[in-house]
């Protein structure tokens, strides 16, 4: 052996895998039987989003044929508008349904593969090269959802509160006042306020699936030069028109009442 090469044991020659043995453990402490409240991810609605889109795409490179296009949805925006209520006994409920928008916002990841003339490809036959083109086509859009959509009801922030408050003082008016009158006030010097903040839980989106029907046109296509069969020719730019679909998730952390139950016997080993 080299006395340069320090593996040891090099397994992409030789490994051997065989079959691992697994046995049961006991169950690990568990909560006691009763009613729990856990906070987990609340589904608070799974709605299909639809918008239309229209754009311009140039080629860096002549086109004689688009072979195949490969589409993603991004998503870098999905943000659910709450309104705040006041916190306290006398505020409205926090799971109340309303009415609410949800402003989405991302893009479309366009991956076009496609076939450009080779130089001086003027003949007869007309050799090609494939090459690609990767482009994100924005969207931006707001959706209403009415409140009979929502599966839960979202709970609504509580706003925060700023109060302020004074003490009273009695002081003296100084030269040109008689000396049993004062200034009864409160005390300029001083500052005080009572603040209250609440770290409410934001909804966040889940993207389920999506749906893109597409079009796309050549707008500049010219014949080939030379010889070249008369029904070949290239073009540097599309319009593409899309209806595009898509599904999100809405979730929310909320808190949530669970039964927990006795958990089964370990099986023996």
């Amino acid at each position: 052996m080299n006395s340069k090469d320090k593996k040891c044991v090099d397994v992409n020659v030789s490994a051997h895998m065989g079959e691992c043995e697994n046995v049961p453990v006991p169950v690990a402490p568990t909560t006691p039987v009763g009613t729990r409240v856990l906070r987990v991810p609340v589904t608070l609605a799974e709605i299909a989003v639809r918008t239309n889109m229209v754009a311009n795409i140039k080629f860096p490179d002549p086109v004689l044929e688009i072979k195949d296009i490969k589409k993603r949805v991004k998503i870098i925006q999905c943000r659910l508008l709450l309104p705040g209520i006041p916190a306290g006994a006398a505020a409205p409920a926090p799971f109340t349904p309303t009415t609410l928008r949800l402003f989405i916002k991302g893009f479309v990841r366009k991956n076009i593969q496609y076939a450009t003339p080779c130089p001086n490809s003027s003949g007869q036959c007309v050799s090609s090269e494939m090459r690609s083109l990767t482009v994100d086509v924005p969207f931006e859009c707001v959706t209403t959802i009415p409140s009979n959509r929502f599966l839960t009801p979202p709970q609504l922030p509580f706003l925060n509160t700023r109060q302020e408050f004074d003490f009273f003082r009695e002081q003296e008016l100084g030269h040109g006042f008689p000396e049993k009158d004062h200034l009864l006030s409160s005390d300029l010097s001083q500052f005080h306020q009572v603040s209250t903040q609440f770290y409410n839980q934001i909804p966040f989106c889940e993207l389920i699936s999506s749906n893109i029907i597409e079009w796309d046109e050549a707008i500049d296509r010219e014949k080939l030069p030379g010889h070249a069969p008369f029904e070949e020719g290239a073009f540097h730019e599309i319009v593409e028109k899309m209806f595009l679909e898509f599904t999100v998730k809405i979730l929310q952390n909320q808190q949530v009442p669970v039964t927990a139950v006795t958990p089964p016997p370990t099986p023996p080993l």
